[in-house]
């Protein structure tokens, strides 16, 4: 029987790798949960909108009522500041389901980067925090300025002179005042089981940032990951899958930047390398041994905004265009086709409408796409294509123009080019 999994805020960087990771898992069925409608709402197909915010006096009074209607077994925070609430209300034993993170002191201690400096300072490099504007020398610019509480490269600043400290200082009296490190930055995504072996430490680059977040990383090979991983480990509790940010200071030396108990959203990266770090937190709680499965291939990912669409389009049959859609540059092109498979999915019935000047049956069986389509309507003649669209409850797609001008004039119906079928598309 499926477990229930509760993702919050499904429609964070975070929430959106959960559900790459998770959504084609046979084990879990997912729930999308966010306090104010974003992306998550066009991915999760379970989604729940209107969930309290953190800060919100009935918080937990809410969300016991949403794992109560959806019999919730696992929620899966999204957001630091979501880690460190429902940390502290399992641990007060206030909620009525388990989270998927570590324990709630390692979840205080890493949202404050202050606090984490101060438990590994001795024991792993940490940069150097000044405690007052009149500590730092003018041989000690440039300053790092960066929030307490943060993620991300949001609210960060780099002073160059006393006047910058001043400016930005005025602007949050809170930031904290840290060495610079001028070197390559790294993150290392790691997973720590239930009897608090470490099992994996994988570090990667970051190539390309983008609104504090890795959108161009690769994997990266250098002993000191590991021996650094290790060290957090034994100092820390953690359960299931961490990570932690170092950057190279003057003399090449590591640094520790963050750590946090919860999934990164680039950890596709080590997910396509075989090893899905929220599947094996999940499997993890649920009191299974886990181990770790790595391939040996070199890769890298790269992220951009995607496309997602609501519409109210409503058919049940599909006509659709042969020569220069399904077939394109003489191949299968896999887009319609993923189209046409979600067609078969849901029942809808998928029409070949072609005008094809060879023969067919033997171009389909050499696409192998003989036993694919519904109807196969091959028109030989001079006909026109809207004399074959019969039902009125239909769409076609056709990359001609004058094609889809005649059908749409003729027979009332939605037209598409083959770039917009994107638009019809469905989260697996």
């Amino acid at each position: 029987m499926k477990k229930n999994i509760l993702i919050f805020p499904c429609g964070s960087e975070i929430g959106l790798e959960l559900f790459n990771s998770l959504s084609a898992s046979t084990h879990f069925k997912l729930f999308g949960g966010s306090s104010s409608d974003d992306h998550g709402m066009y991915v999760y197909e379970n989604y729940i909108g209107g969930l309290p915010f953190v800060d919100d006096d009935d918080f937990t009074e809410k969300i016991n009522k949403v794992i109560s209607e959806n019999q919730i077994d696992f929620i899966f925070p999204a957001h630091d500041s979501v880690v460190l609430k429902l940390a502290e209300q399992a641990a007060a034993g206030n909620l009525n389901c388990e989270v998927i993170t570590s324990p709630a002191e390692t979840c205080i201690i890493t949202r404050s980067k202050g606090k984490t400096y101060k438990h590994f300072q001795g024991i792993i490099p940490t940069p150097r925090v000044y405690e007052s504007v009149d500590s730092i020398k003018d041989g000690d610019f440039p300053v790092f300025l960066k929030p307490d509480v943060g993620q991300g490269s949001k609210g960060t600043f780099i002073a160059r002179s006393h006047k910058d400290m001043e400016f930005y200082m005025a602007k949050d009296t809170t930031l904290l005042m840290l060495e610079y490190l001028p070197g390559v930055e790294y993150t290392v995504d790691c997973f720590t089981d239930k009897s608090g072996q470490l099992l994996f430490s994988k570090g990667r680059s970051r190539n390309r940032i983008s609104n504090g977040i890795s959108v161009n990383s690769s994997i990266v090979e250098d002993e000191r990951f590991e021996k650094l991983a290790a060290s957090i480990n034994k100092t820390l509790e953690f359960r299931g899958a961490w990570f932690f940010q170092v950057k190279q200071n003057d003399s090449g030396d590591l640094v520790l930047m963050e750590v946090a108990p919860r999934i990164a959203g680039t950890m596709g990266l080590v997910r396509c390398k075989g090893i899905n770090l929220a599947l094996l937190s999940l499997f993890d709680r649920t009191g299974y041994d886990v181990g770790i499965i790595e391939n040996n291939y070199e890769m890298t990912i790269d992220r951009a905004l995607q496309n997602s669409y609501k519409h109210n389009i409503t058919y049940k049959h599909v006509y659709l265009d042969f020569d220069d859609l399904v077939i394109f540059d003489s191949k299968v092109n896999p887009s319609v086709m993923a189209f046409v498979y979600q067609c078969i999915n849901k029942s809808i019935r998928v029409h070949l409408l072609t005008k094809h000047k060879e023969n067919l049956e033997h171009t389909l069986k050499k696409y192998h796409l003989a036993e694919v389509f519904d109807e196969v309507i091959w028109i030989q003649d001079d006909s026109e294509k809207p004399k074959y669209i019969i039902e009125k409850d239909a769409i076609f797609i056709d990359d001609s123009y004058s094609e889809r001008k005649k059908v749409q004039e003729t027979c009332a119906v939605p037209v598409f080019d083959s770039h917009m079928i994107e638009a019809l598309m469905e989260k697996f």
